[in-house]
């Protein structure tokens, strides 16, 4: 199977397969291969926090034109995965000189698949692009086409929990892969002190607790198969939960505005951890840290993309703020205003390269040691 993701997230990516026990885990660009059973299928699914989607190959030949591919496609036994009765899409990407409308590729195998159907059976399935039974990805790269079952349906960041959302928010998947890229484990308390609709808040919960990131879903897309087993999903799922752990620190969210404080607490409660998280209405420039304990801090500030903002007093306003008032924290912030961090007037100890949406953006964590740096060496 392959599990695809963002970049940058395939290491974190593969840990996580490893983790749940997958074999022969292959990091590839944005995707990672494995191999495992059905049962490990439902799981991947199910539990990964960085996967996008998980797709089953089932055919893969050389193409070289569009006459080629619809021949191949054809040929393919395809009364193994669909009947005349069954609805279906197909999902393109294409990275190939000789293929370059991911669209027209879609039309040509949808074509050769009812063209098929019709010659055997005298009947044909349909599309349905919105709820199909059968999800098809077709990936053509040069001059090599794939020819996967997609196995989750909706992309998995569509979580299930998010109901409201701000004028910013950040992708799910997004959400847990930085958390964990920043080693966040649950063995502290959490601050996200700009929060939106919390969904960081949500993440950290569910990492701290070890709850299958997935769990809030209405369904996946290999519950329509007819193979689907339902009882050894039902097993997964239970065996899944039986893996959640107790968190003993406490998930504070800040946010000035009331009407995000209001979507943070809503989702939260969605995903049944209102009990883990709370949500406070505060400017984060006028706050203190919360605890004497070690804090870890994640979040993501306005870039000025679509919030109207003086940049370089806002993140100078960051840095006065973590450096006067926030001993004994680890603070982590993503941003596509690369030109904006020069403000910030601390030094990063680490900076990584991802991408917000098509916005390349650095994630970067800024330590601030309690007492002086000099102090903490000393010791």
């Amino acid at each position: 199977m392959l599990a695809k993701t963002l970049f940058g997230f395939e290491e974190i990516l593969a840990k996580e397969l490893r983790n749940l026990g997958a074999s022969n885990v292959v990091e590839g660009v944005r995707s990672v291969s494995f191999e495992g059973d059905t049962g490990f299928m439902y799981k991947a699914n199910l539990c990964l926090r960085t996967a996008i989607k998980i797709i089953k190959p089932i055919h893969s030949f050389p193409v070289r034109d569009e006459k080629d591919l619809y021949k191949k496609i054809y040929n393919m036994d395809w009364h193994e995965y669909l009947t005349a009765d069954t609805t279906f899409s197909i999902d393109t990407t294409i990275n190939s000189d000789n293929f370059t409308h991911s669209l027209y590729v879609s039309q040509k195998v949808k074509d050769a698949i009812v063209d098929k159907f019709r010659d055997v059976d005298g009947r044909r399935p349909s599309v349905d692009i919105k709820f199909p039974d059968i999800r098809l990805n077709i990936h053509i790269q040069k001059e090599h086409c794939n020819v996967s079952l997609d196995t989750s349906g909706r992309s998995l960041h569509q979580r299930g929990y998010r109901t409201a959302t701000n004028i910013a928010p950040i992708n799910e998947v997004l959400a847990a892969g930085l958390l964990l890229m920043s080693g966040w484990d649950g063995q502290c308390d959490f601050l996200d002190p700009m929060c939106g609709s919390g969904t960081f808040l949500t993440e950290a919960a569910m990492i701290a607790c070890n709850i299958p990131a997935n769990i809030n879903r209405k369904e996946f897309a290999f519950e329509k198969w007819d193979d689907f087993d339902e009882e050894l999903f039902e097993k997964i799922v239970d065996s899944s939960l039986n893996k959640t752990r107790e968190f003993h620190f406490k998930i504070t969210g800040y946010d000035k505005a009331p009407s995000a404080v209001r979507k943070a607490t809503d989702n939260a409660e969605n995903a049944n951890l209102a009990e883990y998280i709370t949500v406070e209405r505060k400017n984060f420039f006028d706050t203190q840290k919360p605890t004497e304990n070690h804090l870890h801090m994640v979040f993501n500030p306005p870039y000025g993309e679509r919030l109207d903002i003086d940049m370089e007093e806002f993140y100078a306003s960051i840095g006065d703020t973590l450096k006067q008032e926030y001993p004994g924290t680890d603070a982590w912030f993503i941003t596509s205003n690369l030109q904006a961090l020069k403000f910030v007037g601390l030094r990063p100890s680490r900076k990584i390269k991802v991408f917000n949406s098509h916005l390349e953006s650095k994630l970067v964590k800024y330590v601030m040691y309690e007492g002086s740096k000099k102090a903490k060496y000393n010791k």
